[in-house]
């Protein structure tokens, strides 16, 4: 199987929220759907570590802290904004409320683009959003429809011993069964590397 040569389409966004033991072990739940993706962007986070030395620069390495990222729906579902915004419906009155005393819950992102040969899965494994804009307009002769911006920070997260992970995902020669299964449970790679990265 060739690999993409181009990346367009975002679409099957996916959201796994997790609990954390007294270990700290994590468990992610199973993934629900997001419908309605339509652009998400992943900013690197994070400054490049340079150290002088000998009236040079003597060493530098990049400090990964994760992306700041911007997922743009069609809306925000009420079943997202309870199980990560924090938001609680009443059962009285059916209504949807935002406590700001509610902290909102740390979630996976799993999302694909389509490709020239294969839709590539991706998984962003530490991801805590930022309340939405509330913004609306009134009807005009323009049929585009208002959609909602949510912006997220994607941290590292320890799920492999010794490990920070980031994201993970597909390649070409990515087995099927992984492939298929990418959206009923959460992906955590074994971390077994190939030398030289082939």
């Amino acid at each position: 199987m060739d690999e993409n040569k181009v990346v367009y389409g975002l679409k099957n966004a996916h959201v796994a929220t997790y609990t954390t033991d007294e270990d700290g072990k994590v468990t992610y739940g199973i993934p629900f759907h997001l419908p309605g993706s339509v652009e998400l962007s992943l900013e690197p986070s994070g400054d490049m570590v340079k150290f002088y030395a000998d009236d040079t620069l003597f060493y530098s390495a990049p400090n990964n802290q994760g992306y700041e990222g911007t997922l743009t729906l069609a809306r925000i579902t009420d079943k997202f904004a309870q199980e990560c915004l924090g938001e609680v419906l009443d059962s009285a009155t059916k209504t949807m409320i935002e406590d700001a005393n509610t902290k909102p819950k740390q979630f996976a992102l799993l999302f694909e683009f389509d490709g020239d040969k294969s839709a590539t899965k991706h998984v962003v494994y530490n991801c805590t959003a930022n309340r939405p804009t509330v913004a609306s307009s009134t009807k005009s002769d323009s049929t585009e429809p208002t959609t909602s911006e949510l912006t997220f920070s994607a941290s590292p997260i320890e799920l492999v011993s010794g490990k920070l992970l980031v994201k993970s995902h597909t390649t070409a020669t990515t087995p099927n069964d992984t492939v298929s299964s990418w959206y009923e449970k959460v992906f955590i790679p074994t971390l077994e590397t190939t030398p030289g990265g082939a």
